[in-house]
């Protein structure tokens, strides 16, 4: 039956879409999508021909590719709609806070990870994360070294120390100046630029390693 209305609906998104664009909704989309999965055809292609033939009104590209990926997975039918109701959102709600306690306890945990721990997809873990929740996973910042607050002070010290030698005599002032090239060695990473990535929110800084 699925079958039947995709083929129908896939006349429908070639011939009569151009004045009623707003009109396709979700269920007709996810089984034009289908369609064109068992066609052979690629999430990238499958997009091209939605934005084409519907344009602003068409999925994203991401949002195809997730469906491609549920129907492969064989978990996801495109003629049975979301359940109406609030129950989904309290559901959602409580999966978001469930994510993000596991987050706030490790954030180096993977969205594999969570899914696992939580019996959700994998997709639907990293919408929460990225559209919810408003984070993103970074890699660490390297520094040439991070200075304790004695060791910055004991810096702002000696600079006004060097301030006060300038301005006691500033023509001879080079002259009696050494200094001296500081090179920091190291015999391995401690870790890499990826097993350093943490999940964080949008706009805080990232963390760094010395």
């Amino acid at each position: 039956m699925c079958q039947i209305a995709s083929l129908f609906l896939l006349q429908r998104l070639k011939g009569s879409m151009s004045g009623n664009a707003r009109d396709f909704n979700n269920i007709e989309t996810r089984a034009v999508i289908k369609f064109f999965l068992l066609q052979g055809k690629a999430p990238k292609e499958i997009y091209a021909i939605l934005t084409e033939t519907i344009g602003e009104h068409a999925p994203s590209y991401a949002t195809v590719k997730n469906r491609v990926a549920q129907f492969k997975g064989g978990g996801v039918s495109p003629c049975v709609a979301p359940c109406p109701g609030r129950h989904k959102r309290v559901t959602t709600l409580e999966i978001t806070d469930q994510i993000h306690e596991l987050i706030l306890e490790d954030r180096r945990i993977s969205t594999k990870s969570i899914a696992e721990q939580l019996g959700i997809s994998r997709e639907w873990a990293e919408s929460i994360i990225h559209e919810d929740l408003d984070m993103q996973k970074v890699s660490a910042k390297w520094v040439p070294r991070c200075l304790n607050a004695d060791q910055k002070r004991q810096r702002c010290q000696s600079s006004e120390q060097i301030m006060e030698f300038f301005r006691r005599d500033p023509n001879d002032f080079l002259s009696r100046l050494v200094t001296i090239d500081e090179t920091w060695l190291y015999h391995y990473d401690p870790e890499t630029k990826q097993q350093s990535m943490e999940w964080r929110h949008s706009g805080l800084p990232r963390p760094k390693i010395s």
